[in-house]
């Protein structure tokens, strides 16, 4: 019994120690270093390595519209015709706020934005730690609108919806 028992307790300490977990292999860029170049690949209509820096083909990004919410399979094409321009989209974020889960390998954001075409706006998403490195997920682009006229921009937005319907 004393044989078993020193086996056992053997085992258990081995099993628990600290120095025998599997460490994740370190990315290469962190989180914000990998959506501050997201960013910066569009504003210099970089298509490949825009699309590059998402996890996967279902992945999605939702723009500002209500019909704005892609699979990347499904934004790639409807947005080639801008990064063929030569300019995509130009975001600069101001400030942002990164979380992460216990064992650092899903990240979670939200961000403050200057853009030139949508005035300050917002962007959160979710990164997943791949082999490659920070992936996204998922990206969420919105436009905050001062709750003084949020009444306004209601009924803007029900007019246009309205004259849609129509057509």
């Amino acid at each position: 019994m004393k044989y078993f028992m020193a086996v056992f307790l053997c085992a258990l300490f081995t099993a628990c120690d600290p120095a025998a977990r599997v460490d994740l292999p370190q990315p290469k860029l962190g989180v914000d270093e990998v959506l501050d170049q997201w960013h910066q690949d569009a504003a210099n209509a970089d298509f490949e390595a825009y699309f590059s820096h998402f996890e996967n083909e279902e992945s999605i990004f939702m723009g500002t519209d209500e019909t704005e919410r892609w699979t990347i399979a499904e934004f790639r094409p409807w947005s080639k015709p801008y990064f063929d321009r030569g300019k995509a989209w130009s975001f600069e974020a101001t400030d942002r706020w990164v979380y992460y889960n216990s064992d650092s390998t899903i990240a979670w954001f939200d961000e403050e934005l200057a853009t030139p075409n949508l005035g300050p706006s917002r962007g959160s998403g979710v990164l997943k730690l791949t082999p490659e490195g920070w992936k996204i997920a998922h990206y969420n682009l919105s436009i905050p609108i001062p709750n003084a006229i949020v009444g306004d921009v209601v009924r803007q937005i029900e007019r246009a919806n309205d004259s849609l319907s129509v057509e």
